[in-house]
């Protein structure tokens, strides 16, 4: 299925989204056979959800063949770093948006305390998700900047590829993500946003319909990396969670945490608003993965560790 092509405005947002789930859904158990768990020389690879979709976090779990001192993957072109748990190993990982529907592989390399390896395969089906378009209508400032705006879009941008290039290789998260508000959601992931006519940009993110100076919650635990205004963003808090896993919280109307700061899942990082580019009070959170901006909708529901 391509992606989605109708033309709707904000009221009918929920209507899309529910949509766009109908046909995740069907999509999801088409590929699913294809992702069975399956088992060579003892091992097992499964993945959360069971079927992947493009622009979708996955959580890998691996018994491997033997006891194992350490294990990590490749996929889609990135380095995989595992973490052992009760019975078996686990990772976040992801697909991005631009990803083709196709067969791609999971290579597994694990080292035993005496030193010994482990070299594993397993190819995973990725189908298709759609997502829909939307038409928004914004400031001409946000489509066509004045030299003064182009200079400081051009300044925030360096500022994240710095602070995006600096992750921590350790994991933090730890458990369930949780959603940073209580509220319902007005815009979904990989909407194609047309912005006074003119397609500008793919949503990478979730946004909430909240009133403004709602309290904003860290969906898990991680280091603030970035709490400061930017042009776009508005005021804006990234935390890093850890193995190049961050999330984003966009158009506060105060930032309550500070720049090197740890923060617990739950705990408040500032209150909702409507600054940078928004058509009104709301909070967008999005979530990144090794550079690839993933559905925070699939992570807030993984059943993770």
């Amino acid at each position: 299925m391509g992606a989605g092509t109708n033309r709707i405005a904000l009221s009918g947002i929920t209507v899309v989204f529910l949509a766009a789930l109908l046909q995740i859904s069907f999509v999801a158990e088409a590929t699913a056979a294809d992702n069975a768990p399956a088992t060579s020389q003892e091992w097992v690879v499964r993945t959360d959800p069971p079927s992947l979709l493009n622009g979708a976090p996955v959580l890998f779990r691996v018994t491997p063949s033997a006891p194992l001192k350490s294990l990590t993957g490749t996929w889609l072109g990135h380095t995989v770093v595992f973490s052992s748990g009760a019975s078996e190993w686990f990772a976040l990982a992801g697909i991005s948006l631009e990803t083709k529907p196709g067969a791609y592989d999971l290579i597994l390399e694990g080292r035993t305390a005496d030193g010994n390896s482990h070299h594993f395969e397993q190819r995973f089906a990725v189908g298709p998700a759609s997502y829909p378009t939307v038409e928004l209508t914004v400031s001409k400032k946000f489509t066509a900047p004045s030299p003064e705006q182009s200079q400081q879009i051009r300044e925030d941008q360096e500022l994240k590829q710095k602070v995006f290039s600096r992750t921590t290789p350790e994991r933090e998260w730890a458990g369930r993500f949780e959603p940073p508000v209580e509220a319902p959601i007005s815009d979904v992931f990989g909407t194609r946003r047309v912005f006074n006519g003119v397609t500008k940009s793919v949503h990478q993110g979730l946004d909430y319909r909240v009133p403004p100076a709602t309290p904003v919650s860290a969906v898990n635990k991680g280091t603030v990396i970035l709490a400061r205004p930017l042009y776009f963003e508005g005021n804006c808090v990234v935390l890093d969670h850890g193995q190049g896993l961050l999330s984003l919280y966009f158009h506060l109307a105060e930032i309550g945490v500070q720049e090197g700061e740890r923060v617990e899942r739950g705990q408040q990082i500032g209150l909702s608003g409507a600054t940078g580019r928004a058509t009104g009070p709301h909070l967008h959170m999005a979530v990144r993965w090794q550079g690839v901006y993933l559905n925070p909708a699939v992570l807030l529901s993984l059943p993770l560790p």
